[in-house]
């Protein structure tokens, strides 16, 4: 009789089978989720870069549209991981049927929802690329810095991602997804220092500021074009990283209540 195998608690095979899946499936539908990442933070950059831009020349230091530019990043990783996590993992779930499947092979809640969560976090880390890209054909000047974005991007869009799936398995109906939309993610995201400082707000809205991780994604995006703040970006890195590994746990917590009876 052989040696008895170790199973972990997060086995990567399991992890790398649902990515798998995942990549598999992405091939599908790619140019229009690839499409819509990219055009969408292009119309915001236009929109407040070269419309406010106009009046306002410099903000915080800084050109409005390289402002506007490095803030938007937060804002396309922001919503190619929330989105998805809310969204796709519902259908998934309750039409699909998806997860059930997933969960007959040797493959655990834990394992469903890190390999989920990762995904869309890698795929947020690129597309938080474009702003960057789309900024730099309109002036703004590239720096070696810019190739910690994508990694900025992953660790942010996997606390977005979780928080996602969180909701998702939470929810009763896909309509209840509205009430986070306006009352949770149209606040972070408007309060986030990506259009104007956030020290233009009252005190106590830039003090809630201060709790919104996008606020710090977005930090650590300008840093990292403009120069990187150590001891600061390593508050926000710790801010980011609570912030994923608390909505990591909380979603699988709330996905296998669901899931397994």
């Amino acid at each position: 009789m052989g040696p008895a195998v170790r199973v972990r608690r997060l086995e990567p095979v399991a992890i790398g089978a649902v990515l798998s899946r995942e990549l598999a499936v992405f091939r599908r539908y790619w140019r229009s989720t690839t499409f819509s990442s990219i055009v969408e933070p292009t119309i915001f950059l236009l929109a407040f870069g070269f419309g406010f831009g106009a009046l306002v020349s410099r903000v915080a230091g800084y050109d409005y549209v390289e402002f506007v530019g490095t803030g938007i990043v937060a804002t396309a990783v922001l919503f190619s991981s929330v989105f998805p996590g809310l969204f796709s993992t519902f259908i998934k779930r309750r039409f699909q049927r998806t997860y059930d499947a997933l969960l007959a092979a040797p493959i655990d809640v834990e394992e469903l929802v890190t390999a989920e969560v990762v995904w869309l976090a890698l795929r947020a880390g690129v597309y938080g690329m474009a702003p960057l890209l789309v900024a730099m054909l309109f002036g703004l000047d590239p720096s070696p810095g810019m190739a910690l974005v994508p990694f900025i991007g992953f660790l942010t869009g996997f606390g977005f991602a979780a928080f996602g799936v969180l909701i998702s398995a939470i929810a009763k109906a896909i309509d209840n997804f509205n009430y986070v939309t306006s009352s949770v993610i149209t606040p972070l995201f408007l309060v986030a220092g990506t259009f104007f400082p956030i020290d233009a707000l009252p005190g106590w809205a830039s003090t809630l500021a201060q709790v919104n991780p996008l606020h710090h994604c977005v930090e650590l995006v300008r840093h990292a074009v403009f120069g990187l703040q150590p001891v600061a970006d390593l508050a926000h890195v710790a801010v980011l990283v609570v912030f994923g590994v608390l909505m990591w746990r909380l979603a699988i917590w709330r996905l296998r209540l669901r899931l397994i009876d």
